[in-house]
């Protein structure tokens, strides 16, 4: 005898034999919109989103723009489910957006945790927002050892080391997990890794670069112009030289082919996103940054897939460069990122 399928239908229990009949009767029951209770349970299946972090903006504009009800199929129907808030404790500027934040997702429809373990059994994916990046390892390993596909929000970790960690724990788990910057996934940006302006031959990148005491000096924010660099470069920066004043850093690597790519932070005066890209075929400023949109549909893409589209070698070869920044803020003198990865490696 073929398994019995039994659902409850307006307090009625209903038996099925046949699953093309299960599928008739409940395909016409008049639910809302005419969509049936199956193609729901599919179209639901495995879309739970949880958020680790109620201590940024980005939860809140990831939030509105995945569970706005005219987001369509833009993000595949993955939805935010559920948040656990915390969250940085002990850095003022994130942790006192927490009480509001957290009301703000419940207006949203998002579920409060208690803890990340009760998160994880409300959830199928995860995005990582904790602002403090010192957190990231811990909170990561959590959910890699639980099986879920992770986000990771920028910085991807407050030290090169803790980054390889979570790397190696994912690859142990055959978890998928990728982090990135917004910036990476600007259309200007984009058109030009496309192939707008020929074979990429040098980068000048700016962006605010404010300093968090408890993080090293461009890992809070620099980190978005330095991965707007990489996303132009790609990989291969040999060595790292950086003049520091209060009001301005300025990061200069050396790639392996002889190319130089230039990151400029700001702290004051104006502040913004952008730069010069150079070419075989032409120069090209870019730096609209237009929202969020592009960064999720990577996310969403990911979470269905399963594939990073920004590799691990990249993302530590960005750590890589900023902690070889800080180092050559303190000697003045150029830091092969090959010595940092030694370094890193040693510690872990």
């Amino acid at each position: 005898m073929k398994p019995q399928k039994r659902l409850k239908v307006n307090g009625q229990k209903m038996i099925y034999r046949s699953r093309r009949k299960f599928i008739k009767d409940i395909s016409g029951a008049g639910f809302a919109l005419g969509i049936s209770y199956y193609a729901d349970l599919v179209s639901t299946a495995k879309k739970r989103i949880g958020i680790i972090g109620l201590d940024t903006s980005h939860s809140i504009e990831f939030t509105k723009l995945l569970n706005d009800p005219l987001a369509g199929t833009a993000y595949k129907g993955f939805k935010i489910v559920a948040a656990y808030p915390y969250g940085s404790r002990d850095i003022e500027s994130a942790s006192s957006r927490i009480p509001a934040y957290t009301e703000e997702v419940k207006k949203m429809g998002v579920d409060i945790a208690d803890s990340i373990p009760d998160l994880l059994k409300k959830t199928d994916v995860i995005l990582l927002e904790t602002n403090d990046g010192r957190l990231h390892l811990e909170q990561a390993l959590q959910v890699i050892k639980a099986g879920k596909p992770l986000f990771i929000d920028k910085p991807m970790a407050a030290s090169l080391k803790d980054a390889m960690a979570i790397y190696e724990a994912a690859e142990e788990h055959k978890v998928p997990v990728f982090s990135s910057s917004a910036l990476r996934f600007m259309e200007d940006v984009q058109s030009i890794v496309n192939g707008k302006i020929g074979k990429i031959t040098g980068a000048d990148v700016f962006s605010p670069a404010y300093i968090e005491k408890t993080h090293p000096d461009l890992f809070w924010y620099g980190i978005h112009g330095i991965e707007t660099l990489f996303t132009l470069m790609g990989t291969g920066c040999k060595n790292v030289t950086r003049i520091h004043t209060e009001d301005t850093d300025i990061a200069v690597g050396v790639w392996a082919d002889g190319r130089m790519g230039v990151f400029r932070g700001i702290r004051s005066g104006q502040k913004d996103f952008g730069g010069t890209s150079f070419g075989e075929k032409g120069i090209s400023p870019f730096g609209k940054f237009t929202g969020y949109q592009p960064l999720l549909s990577q996310i969403t893409s990911f979470f269905e897939s399963g594939i990073a589209p920004v590799n691990k070698e990249e993302t530590l070869e960005i750590l890589a460069f900023m902690e070889a920044a800080d180092e050559s803020k303190l000697t003045g003198k150029a830091v092969s990122l090959e010595e940092v990865f030694r370094k890193a490696k040693e510690k872990n």
